[in-house]
């Protein structure tokens, strides 16, 4: 059990203790801490990081210094990553995220626009800490605002929390009724109002007899690093790393330990790791300027993170080019499944998400009053950690407007739409069912290979394979669109190449009366 004489922080158990700062025992000699510098580190107590995706901004506590919010307790740090590898030199991020309580980030979004943070903000008096959300506004940080957690309890004075990149899985450590230990992991998954339903233990698999503590969740979504004093390992506290199975969120693999040249002989938690996977970042109480500070180490690969790809960009409309803040959204083709959202900030429409390697994507921008133009993102054969830029573009929803559904997919030859077509042509539903008045035209178009009868045959069919799908699985009024054929007439790009005849094989549709 942890005993308030082993916590050298008062709130949360998000610290780590001795670690050796030069170098891991263990057979690999090779993986070695590294301290952050003066830049972050200080003479105070530098504890509870939380490392950005991108790997550029580290958020810390540090305690008891003249600079916080009172005079004391523990504040909200940032310092941000210098061109020349260096970091620079930290500041407090100021109110209203820091006041006179004990303030920590648990999770940071990949876009840098939504910070969990525990929360100290709506009774300041209770002990029996939550956590709460804030967004980065064009004024700074808004307000901190209580996630509300249904049922949700908590039996122990501890508590930890990190967030998926998506939003979607709120993942705690707590004790409740049904834990099978001090404190448990549990996962509350977020309902489509914005609330997060009541905790489910992540089970057996995860849990043990003992307690777990300081909960991460990658950036892909499926490799969980904790800390559990419930498993053998080579201290009181280790940390382990378990990948999730399925989608259930309570079938885990077994817990695989970081091993020696990680874990010690004493108290290991609170690793934060960015999207490349490559270092953990930690606390340490040896060889430090202060009392604890802020290190790193290289993870072995064996337990590191499964590749992603951080995926950046800037929605604008296509007429003007001018950003637009606006929803991002993302969804596997081949099962159709919306796998998460994002948001592209205020003025600069720039966004920035995670997306698990291995899969083919299609993604789109969100606004009120346009029209969506989706990508397709294929990381099917992504096997490494990449960085990928891909603006995103809208199209004012008014007459003669011409889109053209990228992620609509057939057969060499064929008319018959593929599945992975599905979340595309259900855009188009919901558009149609949005505006009860629209009348649009969907348009077929070949590349110029072969006889010109047979492709505008070729483009007829399919143009009317998607009129089909709309009016018979939308239940859409089949008078409200035209489906036509152009064959190889209207192309956009020369047909001499691979590359121009993609281009000409498309469907578009117009809108005829908004």
């Amino acid at each position: 059990m942890i005993t308030p004489t082993k916590i050298l922080s008062v709130a949360l158990l998000a610290i780590t203790l001795p670690v050796m700062a030069t170098a891991f025992s263990g057979a690999d000699t090779t993986l070695r801490s590294e301290t952050l510098g003066s830049g972050v580190n200080s003479a105070f107590d530098d504890l509870k990081p939380v490392i950005s995706p991108d790997g550029k901004t580290l958020f810390f506590c540090r305690k008891d210094s003249p600079e916080n919010i009172g005079g004391g307790g523990e504040d909200i740090w940032v310092s941000e990553l210098q061109s020349d590898g260096a970091w620079g030199e930290a500041y407090n991020i100021g109110g209203p995220l820091n006041n006179r309580g004990n303030n920590s980030v648990c999770s940071i979004t990949p876009d840098g626009t939504s910070m969990l943070l525990l929360d100290t903000y709506s009774d300041p008096s209770s002990k029996l800490r939550s956590v709460a959300i804030s967004t980065r506004t064009s004024g700074g940080w808004s307000a901190p605002k209580p996630v509300v957690i249904t049922g949700f309890d908590n039996q122990s004075k501890y508590a930890e929390f990190c967030i998926s990149n998506d939003n979607e899985a709120l993942i705690m450590a707590i004790q409740r009724s049904d834990s099978r230990g001090n404190r448990d992991l549990y996962v509350s998954l977020r309902s489509p109002d914005g609330t997060y339903a009541t905790p489910m233990n992540l089970g057996s698999a995860i849990n043990s007899a003992g307690q777990e503590a300081t909960p991460f969740l990658a950036s892909d979504n499926t490799s969980l690093y904790f800390a559990t004093d419930g498993r053998e390992g080579f201290g009181e506290f280790d940390v382990f790393v378990s990948r999730r199975l399925d989608s259930t969120w309570t079938n885990w693999s077994k817990p695989e330990n970081l091993g020696p040249a990680i874990n010690t002989d004493d108290w290991d938690l609170s690793y934060t790791i960015p999207a490349d996977g490559k270092y953990a970042y930690f606390v340490s109480y040896t060889n430090t300027l202060g009392y604890g500070d802020i290190f790193r180490v290289r993870l072995p690969e064996k337990v590191r993170p499964r590749p992603v790809v951080l995926l950046s960009g800037r929605v604008r409309n296509k007429k003007t080019s001018s950003p637009i803040a606006a929803d991002i959204v993302y969804f596997n083709l081949t099962t159709g499944t919306e796998v998460g959202r994002a948001r592209s900030a205020n003025g600069t429409g720039e966004y920035m998400i995670t997306l698990p390697a291995g899969v083919d994507y299609g993604l789109r921008a969100e606004a009120p009053g346009y029209v969506a133009i989706s990508q397709n993102l294929d990381l099917t054969q992504y096997t490494e950690y990449a960085e990928i830029r891909r603006d995103l573009e809208l199209l004012e929803l008014e007459k003669g407007v011409v889109v053209e559904l990228k992620n609509i997919f057939f057969d060499r030859k064929l008319a018959v739409l593929k599945p992975e077509s599905t979340a595309e042509l259900q855009q188009l539903v919901t558009l149609m069912r949005t505006n009860p008045t629209m009348k649009i035209e969907v348009s077929g178009h070949t590349d110029a290979i072969g006889k010109d009868s047979d492709n505008q045959q070729l483009s007829a069919d399919r143009a009317r394979s998607v009129m089909e799908y709309v009016v018979q699985t939308g239940g859409v009024d089949p008078l409200r669109i035209i489906a036509r054929g152009y064959g190889e007439t209207k192309p956009l790009a020369s047909n001499d190449t691979e590359e121009g005849r993609a281009q000409n094989r498309r469907v578009e549709f117009t809108i005829l009366e908004k």
